[in-house]
C-alpha cells in the first residue's frame, strides 16, 4: 500500500481534464471505452473502483490495472464588444482565442485482492478524477499596443487586464483521489460494498478572479492545494440468466480551503482563501451479459447546486467571484462490449452529459471550459500473456454547440444588473477532445 500511494504521488502530480462537467466520465482504457458504464457492468477493476466498489466482488484474483493516456483539447474562446465601447466613434470588436496548452497525461492506477473461496474483496486506487485547464494567450491586437488596429479582429476577452481584459488566461486544476475498498457477498448475487475516499486537489489562476482586485487588477496565483474526504457506497447484483443491475452513492468530498498567494500587476502580493469541494454524485446501472455480448448502461446525477464553490454565484462586495453558479447535471453512459473475434474483445461506448454552466454565467466559468456533451469511444483488448492483459481506447468528444452569455464587470455591477453585464457584449467558448490511452492488467497466479 505504501508503495502504491508513493507512485500515486508521483504520476498524479500532473493534470487531469474532465469531460462531464469537471468530472472524467471514465477511468482506465477498459471503462473509457464503454463510456464510463461500469455501475452494473464491472468489466475491469479501475471501473468498478471508480462507480461501484460492490461490483469488485466479481473478481476472484489479485489484479493489477496501470493505465496512461495522452489528452488533446481546442478550447476556443471568443469574445465581443459593441460600438462605442472602446471610446466614441470606436468600431465594435470581436475575435477568437485558440488555447495552446498541447497533451496532457492521464493515469490511472487500481489493484483488487479477491479469493474465489472468500466473501471478502478488497481493493485500492489512485485515479484523477476531475481537473481543468486551458491557456489562452494575451491578444496581440489590443488598445495597449501602439499598432492597435480595431478594424482587426481582437479578443476583448484577451485584453491586457488595463484595457478591461483578462489578458493571459489560465487555469489548471487537479484531483487526485485514493480509494480504500472492500465489498462484502451477502449472497452468491448479491454484494454491498463501502469506500472510503481521500482526495488531493491542486489549482492555479492566471489572473486569479477568486480574490479581491487591486488598483493593478486581479493578482495570478501560485498553485495552491487542498486536502478532502469522502466515501462511497454501493449495491450490485447479478442474475444467473445475465441481468445486473448496481447502484452507488459518492458523498460530496469535503476540502479544506485553497490558500492563494496572488501577485498583481505592479509587483504587490496578497492572499486570499476559496473553497471548492467536489459534488455528490448517485448513479445507477444496468448490465446484460450473454454469449459473446456484454452491454452496460449507466445513469449519473451530480448535485453542483449544493456544492461550495459551485452553488455560489455573482460578485463578492470587494469585486471578486464568489463561485461558477453551475447547474446539477446528469450524464448517460452506454457501451457494448463483443467478444466473438478471438484474442481481441472490440468496445464501443458514448456518453451525454448536460451543460452545468448558465448561459447568462459564461463569463464566470471561461477558465473552466471543458464541458463536452457528446463523447464517442472504440476500445480493444489482447491478452499478451495467460496473466497479462493490453487494453486500449480511443475518445472523442465535442461540445453542443457555443455556451454563450455577457462580459461582466463587478464596477457595472448595480441592483438591476447584480452581474455586471455589458450591453451588447457577448463571451463565448466550445471545445473538442482526443484520447489515446492505454493500459495494462495483470493478474496474479498462485
Amino acid at each position: 500500500m505504501k508503495n502504491l500511494l508513493r507512485l500515486a504521488v508521483v504520476l498524479f502530480t500532473t493534470a487531469t481534464f474532465a469531460q462531464a462537467g469537471h468530472i472524467m466520465q471514465g477511468v482506465g482504457a477498459v471503462n473509457m471505452s464503454m463510456g464510463g458504464a461500469s455501475t452494473a457492468q464491472p468489466l475491469d477493476i479501475s471501473g468498478a473502483l471508480q462507480w461501484n466498489p460492490a461490483a469488485i466482488s466479481v473478481f476472484d484474483n489479485k489484479i493489477l490495472d496501470f493505465n496512461i493516456g495522452a489528452f488533446f483539447s481546442s478550447p476556443e474562446l471568443s469574445g465581443s464588444l459593441p460600438a462605442g465601447m472602446l471610446g466614441p466613434g470606436a468600431p465594435a470588436v470581436s475575435g477568437v482565442t485558440q488555447d495552446d496548452r498541447g497533451v496532457s497525461p492521464m493515469p490511472a492506477l487500481a489493484m483488487v485482492w479477491g479469493k474465489e473461496d472468500s466473501k471478502h474483496t478488497f481493493g485500492a486506487s489512485a485515479f484523477g478524477i476531475s481537473g481543468f485547464g486551458v491557456t489562452f494567450p494575451e491578444e496581440a491586437n489590443n488598445p495597449m499596443s501602439p499598432t492597435f488596429n480595431p478594424m482587426e479582429n481582437s479578443n476583448p476577452m484577451n485584453y491586457p487586464q488595463q484595457a478591461g481584459g483578462f489578458g493571459h488566461l489560465e487555469s489548471d486544476y487537479m484531483l487526485l483521489q485514493v480509494g480504500l475498498a472492500w465489498a462484502y457477498e451477502i449472497s452468491e448475487t448479491f454484494s454491498i460494498g463501502i469506500q472510503p475516499t481521500f482526495n488531493y486537489a491542486a489549482l492555479e489562476l492566471a489572473p486569479n478572479p477568486t480574490a479581491s482586485p487591486n488598483a493593478a487588477g486581479y493578482g495570478i496565483s501560485d498553485k495552491a492545494s487542498a486536502l478532502g474526504f469522502g466515501a462511497q457506497f454501493g449495491a450490485f447484483y447479478h442474475s444467473p440468466g445475465g441481468i445486473k443491475i448496481g447502484a452507488s452513492y459518492k458523498t460530496a468530498q469535503a476540502f479544506s480551503d485553497l490558500e492563494f498567494k496572488n501577485t498583481h500587476l505592479d509587483n504587490s502580493v496578497t492572499e486570499n482563501a476559496f473553497n471548492m469541494d467536489y459534488p455528490a454524485i448517485l448513479s445507477f446501472g444496468l448490465g446484460y451479459s450473454k454469449g459473446d455480448v456484454d452491454f452496460a448502461m449507466d445513469y449519473r446525477y451530480v448535485d453542483y447546486e449544493n456544492t461550495p464553490g459551485f452553488e455560489a454565484k455573482g460578485w463578492t462586495q470587494t469585486g471578486s467571484v464568489a463561485g461558477f453558479g453551475w447547474k446539477n447535471i446528469s450524464i448517460l453512459s452506454v457501451g457494448f462490449q463483443y467478444k466473438g473475434i478471438e484474442k481481441l474483445p472490440l468496445r464501443v461506448g458514448y456518453t451525454y452529459s448536460t451543460n452545468p454552466i448558465d448561459d447568462e454565467l459564461a463569463f464566470y466559468s471561461s477558465p473552466a471550459t471543458a464541458v463536452i456533451a457528446n463523447a464517442f469511444q472504440f476500445g480493444f483488448s489482447y491478452p499478451l500473456t495467460d496473466s497479462l492483459m493490453l487494453n486500449g481506447v480511443y475518445h472523442h468528444g465535442a461540445s453542443d454547440g457555443k455556451t454563450e452569455g455577457q462580459l461582466m464587470n463587478p464596477m457595472m455591477a448595480s441592483p438591476t444588473n447584480p452581474y455586471g453585464k455589458i450591453p451588447g457584449s457577448s463571451v463565448g467558448y466550445e471545445m473538442t477532445t482526443d484520447m489515446v490511452m492505454v493500459g495494462v492488467s495483470y493478474t496474479f497466479t498462485k
